[in-house]
């Protein structure tokens, strides 16, 4: 099949007529082919031009071609494939028309709110079924038969095999987003199961950051005769990414990262950690030194997850801490810094994670820490991105300082973290990590400090 393209090049296949190149200039969404209407959507959402990926596949996608599209994380994979799913609506408006499968709750509300905003003037209606959230409710709004379901693949699973009279056996396009995650994530079973009962007859849409062997495996399962359209030819990062490592020792992690907060203070921050609990004892450890910082991981409840991102997208907090579970898809325009406190295992995540920042055109950071057992992983990162990145400059000294603040803060967040799981286990919910009950505990241990001082 000829949409394998070559490994090296960004090659399409016999199906791309025009070679792309010659389009130098900047074209409008118009000369892509897409309709008044959307074109004053783009235009109200500050979408003045098409970013790469969407010069590559709307055109493709508006022939009715199956596309698999391949480019970095922030560059409008989401545009690339609503706009032409939107155009097809508009000209044969039925319900139940699309579905898009996503690897993360948090995304998919990311993806109907385009969704929305892309067709509001048109009265297209999306639903989003994820998990964490009552399925009752969403029973209730697939029996509504919205235009557009966006999903985890789970619990779309769940409604298709016990929700009465719900079925897609109507559907006109399938679109994968995060494809290589959505396999990774053993969601395999789920959306082979998807794949049986949703027509053959469709368009399907594979979006991915990497071409994994998963993905190519389900290329061969899903699509027809597809156009790859490839952004990007190898694992990159965006130009405009300024990138650091700092070597230290393990045991003064927390200092440095102290350090570089204070160092790099009014920029606005993603911290990545490697377990919930990590994310969970280092925002209770910055709160307790004064810092605006609020968590986000698998082991809260779903209302949590979207509260913390919309008190980090609205400023109210200026540091996010999360796990893997945040670096896929998000878009948070005012990201200035990502930091890796925790080296991801897998180098590609790396390319999401510090894709948080430095997105659709600005510039930005990222900082990972590296210390003493982590120094083959960060070689496979710099193998995998083509790169040697420089040291982060630093005031060894300035470090050892903190030392102490910081030690006591690990005390009182230990005791914290202690206190959550005592509560969690006596009345077995996930109100662990309310606000609130942390700002008391803050309270009440700023009093014991200023005692202590007096």
């Amino acid at each position: 099949m000829a949409a394998g393209g070559e490994e090296g090049q960004a090659a399409e296949p016999e199906a791309m007529t025009e070679p792309e190149p010659a389009v130098e200039e900047p074209r409008s969404f118009k000369d892509l082919g897409v309709t008044n209407v959307l074109c004053e959507a783009c235009d109200q959402l500050g979408w003045k031009v098409p970013t790469k990926i969407q010069v590559e596949a709307i055109p493709v996608a508006l022939q009715g071609r199956d596309i698999i599209g391949l480019a970095e994380t922030g560059s409008g994979k989401t545009g690339a494939f609503a706009l032409p799913i939107l155009q097809a609506l508009l000209e044969t408006p039925q319900r139940l028309f699309a579905l898009v499968l996503t690897p993360t709750r948090e995304l998919a509300f990311q993806i109907s709110e385009q969704f929305e905003a892309l067709g509001s003037s048109i009265g297209v209606h999306s639903t989003v079924i994820v998990g964490g959230i009552d399925t009752m409710s969403q029973s209730l709004a697939l029996a509504k038969k919205p235009h557009v379901i966006i999903a985890t693949p789970g619990r779309l699973v769940d409604h298709l095999e016990n929700t009465k009279g719900f079925n897609l056996r109507a559907l006109k396009f399938l679109v994968m987003d995060e494809a290589d995650r959505i396999l990774n994530m053993d969601f395999e079973t789920e959306v082979d199961k998807i794949l049986k009962v949703i027509p053959r007859d469709r368009k399907t849409f594979l979006f991915s950051a990497t071409m994994t062997k998963k993905v190519q495996k389900l290329q061969r399962a899903a699509l027809k005769n597809p156009v790859k359209c490839a952004v990007s030819s190898k694992y990159q990062t965006v130009e405009k990414l300024q990138q650091y490592y700092i070597f230290i020792p393990c045991k003064f992690k927390d200092s440095y990262l102290v350090y570089i907060l204070n160092e790099l203070a009014g920029n606005s921050f993603m911290i990545f950690c490697s377990t919930c609990n990590n994310t969970q004892r280092t925002a209770l450890l910055l709160r307790n030194l004064g810092f605006t910082a609020i968590p986000l991981h698998g082991q809260m409840s779903q209302n949590k997850r979207l509260g913390s991102l919309n008190k980090f997208k609205a400023k109210a907090r200026s540091i996010l801490l999360a796990t893997d579970v945040a670096s896929r898809g998000l878009d948070i325009p005012h990201v200035d810094v990502v930091i890796n406190f925790d080296i991801p295992t897998h180098s590609k995540d790396y390319i999401h994670r510090v894709g948080r920042t430095a997105r659709a055109g600005r510039s930005g950071k990222s900082i990972t820490f590296v210390t003493q057992y982590d120094v083959e992983l960060f070689q496979r990162i710099e193998h995998l991105i083509g790169k040697k990145l420089p040291a982060f400059p630093m005031q060894e000294e300035e470090v050892m300082m903190l030392t102490e603040r910081v030690a006591e803060a690990q005390r009182f967040a230990r005791m914290e973290l202690r206190e959550q799981g005592e509560k969690k286990r006596s009345r077995n919910d996930n109100d662990d990590d309310t606000e609130e009950a942390i700002g008391v505990r803050n309270k009440v241990a700023g009093g014991k400090k200023k005692r202590r001082k007096a």
